[in-house]
């Protein structure tokens, strides 16, 4: 059952494609290029890399956010695409919950961090039972240090893992009880978004792609801009 798993949630663009045992194939790149220009291609050279056609495709995994909103939506519209083009189903799993699968290891936490601006994170925190991850804290928006002093206090090692993460490494340096995942198991990858989905696909869990929009956790800066300028024009209209 061979699929194909898309991760678009940062700077990182990634493709893979897995069966229910085995990765096949994975690109990965980590440049600060628009996801509408690489994408598309990445998924081509996947393939290529496989030996593989589009119409051996059984199933899609894209993950569904938190993480940029721009890359959301590319990742998102090029799933819906294919699916609709093949005729394949669509499974959706959590940028956090995607993370954690760097660190399959008992008796630890996993904090799955993402940038969401202005010193804040899109943080979750996942602990492995062995087969998979259970999720003991839901995905919210928090302020970093607030996340530090939080996983600081928790009864078993935390490990770091996500963009903020890095580039607050000097905090969690300081901080007891939690510590900054290694650079190569840090970042989103399209493998884990593949190993998180299996068992969705095995299951038929599959999303309604009519209906199906990103996760975003909280309104896009452009929102909130729009937002207030247009009720300052109304108040101004009013005065």
């Amino acid at each position: 059952m061979p699929i194909l798993a898309i991760d678009t949630s940062t700077m990182v663009s990634g493709a893979a494609i897995a069966t229910e045992d085995r990765l096949i194939a994975e690109v990965t790149m980590q440049l600060k290029l628009p996801q509408s220009q690489v994408l598309l291609g990445h998924i081509e050279d996947v393939l290529k890399i496989a030996h593989m056609d589009k119409k051996d495709l059984d199933g899609i995994a894209i993950s569904i956010g938190p993480g940029s909103f721009t890359g959301l939506r590319i990742g998102l519209a090029s799933a819906k695409m294919l699916s609709y083009a093949l005729d394949i189903p669509v499974v959706t799993v959590s940028s956090l919950e995607a993370m954690a699968y760097h660190y399959p290891v008992p008796n630890i936490y996993i904090a799955s961090v993402l940038d969401a601006q202005k010193n804040n994170a899109y943080f979750s925190l996942y602990e492995y039972n062995g087969k998979n991850f259970d999720e003991k804290k839901s995905i919210c928006v928090m302020a970093f240090d607030e996340v530090i002093d939080f996983c600081s206090k928790l009864d078993k090692p935390v490990i770091f893992v996500g963009d903020i993460a890095q580039k607050k490494a000097d905090m969690i340096a300081e901080a007891p009880n939690v510590s900054l995942g290694m650079p190569h198991l840090c970042m989103p990858r399209a493998a884990n978004v593949a190993m998180a989905a299996m068992p969705k696909f095995l299951n038929g869990e599959f999303a309604n792609i009519m209906n199906l929009e990103p996760v975003y956790i909280r309104r896009s800066e452009a929102e909130v801009l729009w937002e207030k300028r247009h009720s300052q024009d109304k108040t101004g209209e009013n005065a």
